[in-house]
């Protein structure tokens, strides 16, 4: 996937095989930001996909080279093939690891028992190496990519450990070694196989959203030929400017405006709103939307790539393969805690193998306790089970999956709400927002404003709505409908903050904001928007316009203020206007007669009081301050520039949506601390029992393997 952030930057998403850990994920990261022209770059685990921006055109196989020279692949399959064939080979490894790992251990038991079997040791061997260096191929494979990349992962501890359990095994065969460790080998590498496939199957679960939505986008669109015939084409065949048929019970394949006729649309899976919505000539369509009663002529304006669906998938799998600061700190936790393990074992294994006789005392009175501890009498056999238990009880996986597993859920969760967050930091910021300022139109009113009433003679009207036609401004939609016939403009300007103006005939018609708005007091009064239309300096009348509150809005600011959070309004209306709405609401704060530049200043002027600002808008004049925001917040049907400046954006709804934003980032922060707090207090408390010797190898694969599905569970408790 790549797509155009401007004129020179750019960005590419693709997956990464053969990562198992968060220092695989750094590793690439790393890689990829070495490679000349690359701004930027993340990679997460959750996903295993990297994220770059690059400041110059670079071709794909340059990176794919610098993945592939830290020891990592690149895959373009389909997220949902890749899931299945993945799953499909740890099922594989796991049937063959357990059908050779359980015979052996029963055999174990029984020659531990005293059942003595003069074959056993042969056996033991065989099936711990067919274990260990068959079904654990994967394993090896990534042990041996990081050691050869001088760096240490999950793979690597699994790696020392279940291969030094069989080392023993071929040296107790030869009589070298007093205690053989190969069936606990077999049954490390067979736990943590399974650990594995679990955890494949949780990986899935987490992303189905993105599948789902993937599954949305149409291959065939019913195209109209310019003869008036029918022809099924592929949707890469759809162009802009065509018309397509949209029959009932079909998802919309495109973008576009419905010229004929009348249906109901279910827009839930893209929108979050559960009740379909009726629709007629002038709506505009969703691609993926659902098609349920009407047929439907639809004028195209937005395919492939540049459809609102195509679009939203883009943002859904950057904002998943970003981070958030809490996870910086994880990963430079993660990047030391191998070696220091490795220098721990070592440590205690050493130890143990020279003061045996000091300590026997020690483990026959936990032994009483805990009846899994080991007896093992020569010195250095006990060093070797304690290096083994140490090594395995410490992998990573937890704390490499803590942050992203849960910011995954998170994300999607937020995407079934109607919100799609662009930027992952949004998640964590959100939490601590103090403020919340919103614009008024279309942002706290519905954003469909009607004119309910002028004072123009028919040709002032009509050279308002044709000036008004080409503005992207909300308002602009409403007064454009004054326009009646075609009229030649010259010169034409959009002001942001101000109104739009043009040469029409030699004269300077404007339109925009009044300049003494108490001149229409009484109008004001009533919730109305006034313009004023302006020819050569001089006024020649007004436009009366209406844009209803939106329902959820009165609710909305009465959640936030409950929340302890400051509502404000900030809006370029006049004050009369601006503080009707503001009573209406409930909302105390009002800034009114704001410039675009003033917008920032406010958001500015919070931020100094030590608070976390979110703005709400949907306007070009919003643009700077959602950037200036701590959390930008920009509705999905405002401008690109206001989407684009944004970090999250809100498909469909309005102020409601800033509530279920706020109660789903401090759920999915939870849940990020919930998780880091047992990944780093299950290695607090299980590597100094392991040291002690008081674990057994087993139990401490089972609970490393136990400790990573925890947290991939945790996750999922989001949804």
């Amino acid at each position: 996937m790549i797509s155009t952030t401007s004129t020179e930057e750019k960005k590419r998403s693709f997956r990464i095989t053969g990562m198992t850990c968060a220092t695989c994920a750094m590793i690439v990261e790393r890689a990829l930001m070495k490679v000349d022209g690359v701004k930027f770059a993340a990679v997460n685990l959750a996903t295993e996909t990297a994220f770059v921006i690059l400041e110059k055109d670079v071709p794909q196989v340059i990176l794919e080279e610098a993945v592939k020279k830290a020891g990592y692949g690149v895959s373009y399959e389909s997220r949902e093939d890749f899931e299945v064939r993945r799953f499909l080979a740890f099922k594989r490894s796991v049937i063959l690891a357990w059908s050779l790992t359980a015979p052996l251990m029963m055999l174990m038991f029984l020659h531990m028992a005293g059942h003595h079997m003069p074959w056993f040791s042969f056996i033991e061997v065989l099936a711990s190496a067919l274990v260990v260096f068959v079904a654990g191929r994967r394993t090896i494979k990534g042990a041996w990519i990081a050691l050869t990349h001088f760096h240490a992962n999950m793979d690597v501890l699994v790696f020392l450990g279940s291969v030094m359990s069989f080392l023993t095994a071929l040296l107790a065969m030869a009589g070298l070694f007093e205690v053989s460790f190969g069936s606990v080998g077999a049954m490390i590498m067979s736990i943590h196989l399974t650990g594995r496939y679990i955890e494949s199957r949780l990986r899935d679960r987490a992303t189905k959203e993105i599948k789902s939505l993937l599954k949305l986008k149409a291959q065939e669109a019913l195209l109209l030929t310019d003869d008036g015939s029918e022809i099924t084409v592929p949707i890469e065949a759809v162009k802009e400017g065509s018309f397509v048929l949209v029959k009932p019970g079909e998802r919309v394949p495109v973008d576009g405006e419905i010229v004929d006729g009348i249906s109901s649309v279910d827009e839930s899976m893209i929108t979050g709103e559960p009740v379909p919505a009726l629709k007629g000539p002038g709506d505009r369509l969703i691609s993926g939307s659902l098609n349920l009663s009407g047929l439907l002529k639809v004028r195209v304006d937005r395919v492939g790539e540049d459809t609102f669906l195509s679009q939203m998938i883009s943002l859904i799998q950057e904002a998943q393969g970003s981070k958030v600061p809490i996870q910086a700190f994880a990963d430079r936790v993660t990047n030391v805690f191998v070696p220091v393990v490795v220098m721990l074992a070592v440590i205690s294994s050493v130890l143990w193998a020279f003061n045996m006789d000091k300590w026997a005392g020690f483990l026959d009175m936990a032994r009483q306790i805990l009846p899994w501890v080991t007896r093992v009498d020569d010195p250095l056999s006990f060093g070797v089970f304690v290096f083994v238990t140490t090594i395995v009880i410490a992998c990573p996986c937890a704390l490499g999956l803590a942050t992203p597993m849960a910011l995954v859920t998170g994300t999607s969760k937020a995407m079934r709400h109607g919100l799609v967050i662009r930027n992952g930091e949004a998640i964590q910021t959100t939490k601590d927002i103090g403020i919340v300022m919103f614009d008024k139109t279309g942002t706290l009113t519905l954003g469909s404003p009607k004119v309910v009433d002028h004072n123009l003679a028919d040709e002032a009207a009509n050279i308002a709505g044709a000036l008004e036609s080409l503005s992207n401004h909300p308002l602009g939609k409403a007064i454009s409908e004054l326009k009646k016939f075609d009229v030649k403009i010259e010169e034409f300007e959009e002001i942001v903050g101000e109104g739009v103006k043009g040469k029409v005939d030699g004269r300077v018609y404007e339109v925009g904001r009044p300049a003494d708005a108490s001149v229409y007091e009484a109008l004001l009064e009533k919730g109305y928007i006034v313009v004023e239309v302006k020819r050569d300096g001089f006024i020649v009348g007004y436009i009366a316009i209406f844009d209803p509150i939106r329902e959820d809005s009165f609710e909305a600011v009465k959640c936030l203020k409950d929340m302890g959070i400051e509502v404000v309004l900030v809006t370029g209306d006049n004050e009369i206007t601006a503080k009707t709405v503001a009573k209406a609401l409930g909302i105390d704060e009002v800034h009114w007669g704001v410039r675009p530049e003033d917008k920032m200043i406010i958001v500015r002027d919070y931020q100094a009081t030590g608070r976390k600002v979110m703005m709400t808008g949907d306007g070009m004049n919003d643009a700077a301050a959602l950037k200036a925001a701590d959390v930008g917040v920009a509705m999905g049907s405002g401008t690109d520039l206001a989407i684009d400046s944004a970090d999250v954006v809100i498909l469909q709804g309005g102020a409601a949506k800033v509530v279920s934003l706020i109660e789903i980032s401090k759920e999915t922060f939870r849940v990020i601390r919930q998780n880091l707090k047992w990944a780093f207090g299950y290695n607090v408390v299980a590597i100094p029992l392991a040291m002690s010797g008081l674990l057994h190898p087993i139990i401490a694969e089972g609970a490393m393997a136990l400790s990573s599905i925890s947290v991939i569970i945790n996750s999922l408790r989001i949804k």
